[in-house]
Formats: C-alpha cells, structure tokens, sequence
C-alpha cells in the first residue's frame, strides 16, 4: 500500500509514543508498504516548534528529516496539481495543512493515515 501519514502520525511515530495505535504501527513496520509525508507537515511542525508550541524533547526539523530518511519514508513535495485540488475542495476543514495533505492524497492516489475524523469527509478510504 501507498500511504501518506498526517501529521500527528508522523510525530507519535517519530517518538515511539503510546499514542500511536498498534495497527498503524503495523502498517509503518510492513516493507511492502510505502510511507510518504508532505512537506505540509514538516512545515507545520517546523512553525509550531518556533511558535513554542510544540516541544520534540531537544530535537528540531533537522533530526526529524533524519528520521524520515533512515525510516525511507518518501517527502512528498506541494505540486501545483495539489494546489488545483485545495482550490476546489469544499471546506469540511479549515487547517490548510490538512486540506493539502488530503489533495496530496487524492492527486498521488495515497491511503491517508489520519486520526482527525473530518479528513474522512474528502476521502473514503482513511486509515485511522
């Protein structure tokens, strides 16, 4: 399976937390599939870590790409077909973040992997 994990995800995976289901650990561990994450939640991460928001125990943006290329998980660039998508979406969601990463999934044909219940309302199909 093609897989995109929302940002939440990628950041309870990325901290071994309790938080993450043991299905989606699954899925993270199974070789067959293939993990990507868009530079949306990177950015999102990398502005509430300067907002003082969010705290990664002394870690930063650059120990997370770190991560993501030991984990071989694929960073998923903002193409303007993504953007085409956003422009047209009805606005279930109002996180911009999470309105990219869902056009991301539906342009690359992805299975998004995302806890927050309104993301389902674009895409049938989420793993939560």
């Amino acid at each position: 399976m093609r897989l995109i994990l929302d940002t939440h995800y990628l950041l309870w995976s990325m901290e071994d937390s309790p938080e993450l289901p043991a299905r989606i650990r699954a899925l993270l561990a199974d070789r067959e599939n293939e993990i990507f994450i868009s530079i949306a939640s990177l950015w999102e991460i990398a502005i509430k870590i300067s907002l003082g928001k969010l705290n990664l125990s002394g870690k930063s943006i650059s120990d997370l790409t770190q991560f993501l290329e030991q984990a071989e998980t694929t960073i998923l660039p903002v193409l303007p077909s993504h953007l085409t998508v956003v422009e047209q979406m009805p606005w279930h969601h109002r996180d911009p973040f999470d309105r990219l990463i869902v056009a991301q999934a539906q342009v690359e044909g992805l299975r998004l992997v995302s806890a927050d219940k309104v993301v389902a309302l674009y895409l049938p199909d989420v793993i939560a």
